[in-house]
């Protein structure tokens, strides 16, 4: 499955339905390029997942709302509720079992 770029008037309605992991993400950032090849290979073996990824610089109310000060920054939802919040970068291993 593929990563797909969303902007802030999509987002609402991207995380409502199901299990979504949400890659929150600069292009200056070194961690946050570190981290975007790890989400990559996420997205194609996790199962149950649909992922996304946003860029804070053009996400205002996304970062408002969820109170994103540093980044990386990952936001996982279901159904629409947030279920945890990974800040840093982390592990692929670490972040596979999160999602396990």
């Amino acid at each position: 499955m593929k990563v797909i770029e969303i902007d802030d008037k999509e987002f609402n309605d991207k995380i409502k339905d199901g299990k979504v992991l949400v890659d929150c993400y600069a292009s200056w950032c070194g961690p946050c390029k570190m981290l975007s090849p790890i989400i990559d290979e996420l997205a194609n073996e996790v199962e149950g997942y649909t992922f996304y990824k946003v860029n804070i610089d053009d996400a205002d109310n996304v970062c408002s709302k969820y109170n994103i000060v540093s980044i990386p920054t990952i936001l996982i939802f279901e159904d629409g509720e947030l279920k945890n919040r990974i800040v840093g970068l982390k592990s692929k291993e670490e972040l596979k079992s999160i999602l396990n």
